[in-house]
């Protein structure tokens, strides 16, 4: 495991932590606000803050490789000049790399000097194997593509989540982990193996297992009335389809980034995808409320609302989505999107000790299993290795 691999391990706990407290806020905001639209529209679009960031970066990198180009011209042009006696040794540019121009070979040397020996460099020529770094033009094409699907995985979220509660949209939304491994497969951006196929299907047992077991809690009284308004067959329908378009969107993002995120600057992807939201997404809200799927657009009506929306936003959408689209990049698009399934017994957690809620011994398996299916699913490799699956 490199570095990037381990840093996207501890962003997915990060990712989980502000994901479920989002949840739980944004379902907040829609007992007084209910327009999932306009929440989703407001967090997406948002992301455009990225742009200013990725570009002001590239100009300050840009800025100290000229000043290090002039100081490396410098000390090559005072070498050049400098008296002294011819050494076997060049300085070569503002590299510390020095080439040897004749040099005799030791007796105890073993080296091939034969004329059949074959010679090696002392510096290796390095392998550009890596994937080639897209340009910002193609960084908005791509982000132009890819954005009206990370749109309506966000918006069938929130649909969801104003439909039904946050434990079931969680629990749907952990089985896009079947449709990245599929879609990752189709696409060549994953293999397949008993391992990963074994990590999914005890992560799936483990989600119908929350679904099937019963919980219950002191306060239950305080929930029933809300929570049976709020269930309904659509907002399950709606966590599904976000799942599905959740699993597309991430193999999508692996293809585009490469092997560790080389092939792409991620904030100018996601950037490029909040600017082509704020532009070219917003007239979805019409045929959403001709259709009756989304209510009558209106404002909120307190600026304290309009604080909650926004934080929510800068946190749970900008913060959080830049976050995760690391972890996709950073580890694989299977790893991450298990990963997010440990909102289930994060979930629980949260309402034991807030609410004091408890569960049903099948629920607590089944958020066992979860996490196992996690631990398997990064473990795939060396569990192939070993048992020569």
């Amino acid at each position: 495991m490199g570095w990037r691999y381990k840093a996207g391990l501890f962003l997915i706990a990060a990712v989980v932590i502000i994901w479920v407290t989002s949840a739980e806020v944004t379902q907040d905001i829609f007992t007084d606000y209910k327009q999932p639209f306009a929440v989703t529209y407001i967090g997406a679009s948002l992301m455009v803050v990225y742009l200013p960031i990725a570009f002001l970066k590239d100009w300050l990198y840009k800025l100290l490789k000229q000043r290090s180009s002039k100081v490396g011209k410098h000390a090559e042009s005072t070498n050049e000049t400098s008296p002294g006696i011819s050494s076997p040794l060049k300085y070569i540019g503002a590299q510390n790399v020095f080439e040897i121009e004749s040099a005799l070979p030791r007796k105890d040397s073993e080296v091939d000097l034969s004329p059949n020996g074959e010679t090696s460099p002392l510096v290796p020529k390095r392998k550009d194997d890596r994937k080639r770094e897209l340009t910002a033009k193609e960084i908005a094409i791509y982000g132009c593509y890819i954005a009206p699907i990370w749109f309506v995985t966000e918006y069938l979220s929130n649909a969801a989540l104003a439909r039904t509660s946050v434990a079931s949209t969680t629990v749907l939304s952990s089985t896009s982990g079947l449709f990245t491994l599929f879609i990752g497969v189709l696409l060549g951006q994953d293999s397949l193996n008993v391992s990963k196929v074994v990590a999914v299907f005890i992560s799936m047992a483990g989600v119908a297992m929350t679904t099937l077991g019963k919980t219950w809690a002191a306060d239950d009284s305080k929930f029933n009335t809300s929570l049976s308004g709020k269930r309904s067959l659509v907002g399950d329908l709606f966590g599904l389809l976000s799942a599905m378009s959740y699993g597309l969107f991430t193999v999508l993002l692996k293809k585009f980034a490469g092997e560790e995120g080389e092939g792409v600057d991620v904030q100018k992807l996601f950037g490029y995808i909040g600017l082509f939201t704020f532009v070219a997404l917003w007239w979805l809200v019409l045929p959403l409320t001709a259709l009756g799927i989304e209510p009558k657009f209106k404002i909120p009506n307190s600026v304290k609302m309009d604080e909650v929306v926004l934080a929510n936003g800068l946190v749970g959408s900008v913060l959080s989505d830049y976050f995760w689209a690391l972890c996709v990049v950073w580890t694989t698009p299977l790893v991450a999107t298990l990963g997010m399934s440990l909102t289930i017994p994060l979930a629980m957690l949260a309402d034991m000790v807030i609410h004091g809620r408890h569960y049903s011994a099948i629920y607590i398996l089944g958020s066992t299993q979860v996490f196992v299916g996690f631990v398997i699913a990064n473990l795939s490799d060396w569990f192939s290795k070993k048992l020569g699956l």
